[in-house]
């Protein structure tokens, strides 16, 4: 397994999951992007308010451009693709906070039309995978508003251990919030690698 401090991610796309293809978002995506991204349900327990198309095309243009992962800090955004049909449902990301405590995060929004069928929980999956298996990431986490139980049931899913609840940390989008945090070491994934393979 690779070590962090030695590591970068460059991972060969499409990254394949049963369903779905994860792959860099292009400007082709933009109408899709908008068409999930724009919706004031989908946005309410995200870090983002819902997205115009000038946004999305300036993200496009900066942040979502990267295709891999060579210093901490970075972010990884790729699109969720239903295997078959060139259809992009929604994205996932993959953060790489620190190289020295070896520390990724994992998140993902989804079209509200494709809810409930498992592909958020195959996709961030996918993350973990090249977090772990491909980065060398010795823990990943991810971050849940209390209310947005659909998130939280992925990250439970996943196997991923809720270890803390923090009550009323953020004043988010005009109301208190509270956070729940979700973690997976390294050594704790090999028990969960083959749950979707």
């Amino acid at each position: 397994m690779p070590t962090p401090s030695q590591s970068a991610l460059h991972p060969a796309y499409p990254v394949r999951t049963p369903r779905l293809l994860l792959r860099p978002l292009t400007t082709s995506d933009v109408d899709a992007l908008l068409a999930y991204r724009s919706l004031p349900d989908v946005c309410r327990y995200v870090p983002f308010e819902p997205m115009t198309r000038e946004v999305i095309n300036d993200r496009l243009a900066s942040v979502w451009a990267n295709h891999g992962l060579t210093h901490e800090g970075q972010a990884l955004t790729l699109g969720i693709e239903l295997a078959g049909t060139n259809q992009l449902i929604g994205d996932a990301v993959l953060f790489w906070h620190s190289r020295e405590h070896g520390g990724g995060e994992i998140g993902y929004v989804l079209h509200p039309d494709h809810a409930g069928h498992g592909y958020a929980t195959e996709a961030a999956y996918a993350l973990l995978r090249l977090g772990f298996d491909d980065l060398g990431l010795h823990r990943i986490v991810a971050r849940v508003d209390e209310r947005n139980e659909p998130s939280a049931r992925v990250a439970r899913r996943l196997g991923m251990r809720q270890e803390a609840r923090l009550v009323q940390n953020e004043f988010f989008k005009g109301e208190w919030s509270s956070e729940l945090d979700f973690a997976m070491l390294a050594d704790e994934w090999p028990a969960h690698r083959t749950v979707q393979n």
